[in-house]
């Protein structure tokens, strides 16, 4: 699991290092939602070995490697102007996220950081939250999703969590039958509801998840800009 917004500051995590892909660093892959403007995310973005767009978000970040999707939501200007970048695929089994990451695989990057995939619309906001456990599952890809206000990471089994006293914490259970934490205000359980394991909040500096199975955690920054 990487738990970057820590180390990009700090440098120090109780997780694991810095990530790395076929070329060194990590693979971010901006969509076309709620633009970066947090310096959590905006850092990631500049710090990426390795940018793709999805189809439309190309309009908002002319520095990608590469432009990945169907071309139903990236302007003719644009698609003309990156033509050279642009990789069409054209099937519809998958949306633009999904055949990104997949894109990504190929380049030999397996740690993704998803910028831009949040916001806007509330139905892509869920179908792309909910992709990042297909992609742990699927693909074998070590994922984090960035917005402007936190950042969700999935984990399995016991995971202790870097945090600080106050941070709001949700934990979002994907088939656990058995979850207990600690260092958190209250005590998890096997949340048979996605609404049950939210608004948690970190009463230390970290807090530990005791599962059997996978889940998802959403941290948010503090408001006093260090991480």
């Amino acid at each position: 699991m990487i738990d970057i917004p820590f180390e990009f500051f700090n440098n120090v995590s109780n997780q694991s290092p810095l990530p790395s892909g076929g070329a060194g660093g990590w693979a971010a892959i901006l969509a076309n939602g709620e633009q970066p403007t947090h310096a959590v995310p905006v850092g990631l973005l500049k710090d990426a070995s390795y940018v793709v767009c999805c189809d439309g978000a190309i309009s908002h970040y002319d520095k990608a490697d590469a432009v990945v999707g169907d071309g139903d939501s990236i302007p003719s200007w644009a698609k003309k102007k990156y033509e050279c970048i642009f990789r069409q695929v054209d099937e519809q089994d998958d949306n633009d996220l999904t055949k990104a990451t997949r894109f990504c695989l190929e380049k030999g990057y397996k740690r993704i950081v998803y910028l831009g995939a949040t916001g806007l619309r509330e139905d892509h906001t869920l179908g792309n939250i909910s992709l990042i456990m297909r992609y742990v599952r699927d693909f074998d890809v070590e994922p984090m999703m960035v917005t402007n206000y936190g950042w969700f990471v999935p984990a399995r089994g016991t995971t202790q969590f870097d945090s600080f006293p106050g941070q709001q914490v949700s934990i979002f259970n994907f088939g656990c039958r058995e979850l207990k934490t600690e260092g958190l205000v209250y005590d998890g359980y096997p949340f048979s509801e996605w609404w049950q394991g939210t608004l948690n909040e970190a009463s230390d500096h970290h807090f530990t998840i005791q599962a059997d199975g996978p889940y998802l955690v959403y941290r948010t920054f503090s408001t006093d800009g260090k991480n």
